[in-house]
This record gives C-alpha cells, structure tokens and sequence, in this order.
C-alpha cells in the first residue's frame, strides 16, 4: 500500500508560521511553546518562502554570533525549501530527506500556502504502524485454523 503524507502521515495540524520579518526570537519562542523543531516562514499572501528550523538556529545565528532579537527570519531561512504535495508518497519524502539531509518538510497547496510540516519522525512513527498492521496480519495468517 502506498501511503499518502495526508491523510495517512497528517491528518489535522495547525499550522505554525511567520512572516519574513518577524525575528529569530519569535521564531525561537514559538517553536517552545508549540514544541516543534521547525517553522514556516511565509510572505504577506501566506505562501511559503522558507523554512528555520532548529540546526539553523544553531548554526545560522548562535555560531554566528547573531543577535535573536534583531535579525529578521530572512537573514536565517532556508529560501525556497523542498516541499511535498499532500499527495505525495511518504516513501518519496524519505527518499527526500535522506539524499538532502532534510529533517523537516513543509507540505503545501496549489497556492504554496503551508498545510502541513512533517518530520522524519513523523514518517518513521506512520511506516512502524504499518509493519506493525502487517505483522498482524501476517501472525493472524499464519495461524488461523484450517
């Protein structure tokens, strides 16, 4: 079976986002009270133009010296991110995030407005429960009476 990153990754998110000139600090902020690794960064119409995730905070601004509450997310932000469809395969997503070295994706619409952001623990919690399904199937297959 080919699962789908919606509805078989993600089902319902709220989406957590910011405007390019909004500041690492904001970022940094939401990100703890939402408890998420990554944050779309969006221009005024709500589309995606970047990402900032928690590897830029480090390298981007701490071993840079930056200043969190002065430097705008644009001066940090992954421009134009590799993105997924919500009907792309979370087997090319893995594929995806393997060959760049991606831990989080942005899943988006026809407009490039954000509808989702998965992680690799994401597809690797979604691809447990599926062998997990097939181990049971295959355990009540093979000792179902005859």
């Amino acid at each position: 079976m080919q699962r789908r990153i919606i509805p078989d990754v993600v089902r319902e998110q709220d989406i957590v986002a910011l405007d390019k000139t909004r500041t690492i600090h904001d970022a940094v902020q939401l990100m703890s009270t939402h408890n998420i690794a990554a944050i779309a960064v969006t221009n005024g119409d709500d589309q995606l133009i970047g990402i900032v995730s928690e590897r830029d905070m480090t390298h981007r601004v701490l071993a840079c010296g930056l200043n969190p509450l002065a430097t705008p997310l644009s001066d940090v932000m992954t421009d134009h991110p590799e993105t997924l469809k919500s009907s792309d395969s979370c087997l090319d997503a893995i594929e995806l995030m393997l060959t760049r070295n991606i831990r989080h994706l942005p899943v988006v619409d026809d407009q490039q407005r954000v509808i989702a952001m998965i992680s690799m623990r994401d597809l690797l919690e979604s691809a447990l429960k599926e062998i997990n399904l097939n181990i049971d199937d295959a355990r009540r297959e093979a000792f179902k009476p005859e």
